[in-house]
């Protein structure tokens, strides 16, 4: 699938909308947030508590402040949490693929991505661990995902649990001076 990986001409401030779908095009969540700016790892979107989430049959407001980053390389997108989020997590990996950006007018873009299913989470009680692989094995075949995206999924999903559990930076979130840290402190200004 072809990923569109700029953003374009998106400043610090501007809306960013992430509308993502599964892979037969129905809906699955929407997440607005203001955009930050980008680094090495890619483009940094801050989600503040109090923000109105949806998907088709559920939503809510966020309980605290997150960070999406959509990254230059690679078929996911990561959401960080720190110490003011209610739950256990602290990374969350959506792997996820055919990345696009679409600016709507000035000031305001939408972020399109397919939601894979699988999943990489760092939890503060459960550790790092791999979840919703049933979901992707009733997927691959309920909306017949080609082979070769099966393969490439399952492979960036093994890189990235590694990634994620020996804290390679972006993921490296314990560490006060880690990427994410940083652009926390952004969005707060």
């Amino acid at each position: 699938m072809r990923n569109n990986r700029g953003p374009g001409a998106l400043l610090p401030g501007d809306l960013v909308v992430s509308r993502n779908r599964k892979f037969d095009g129905t809906a699955h969540w929407v997440v607005p947030g203001r955009y930050l700016g980008e680094d090495i790892h890619g483009w940094w979107i801050f989600q503040g508590a109090g923000e109105f989430c949806s998907r088709p049959g559920a939503a809510f407001y966020t309980a605290s402040d997150c960070l999406l980053l959509v990254p230059r390389t690679g078929e996911f997108v990561v959401t960080f949490y720190d110490d003011s989020y209610p739950g256990d997590f602290r990374i969350y990996v959506d792997l996820a693929t055919a990345h696009s950006w679409n600016p709507i007018k000035p000031g305001v873009t939408e972020f399109h991505m397919i939601d894979m299913d699988l999943d990489v989470i760092r939890s503060t009680v459960h550790g790092v661990f791999i979840d919703d692989e049933d979901e992707f094995e009733q997927h691959r075949v309920a909306m017949g995902y080609p082979e070769e995206t099966v393969d490439a999924m399952r492979t960036e999903c093994a890189a990235l649990f590694e990634a994620v559990h020996t804290k390679q930076s972006p993921f490296n979130v314990q560490d006060p001076n880690s990427p994410s840290a940083e652009w926390f402190r952004k969005g707060r200004a």
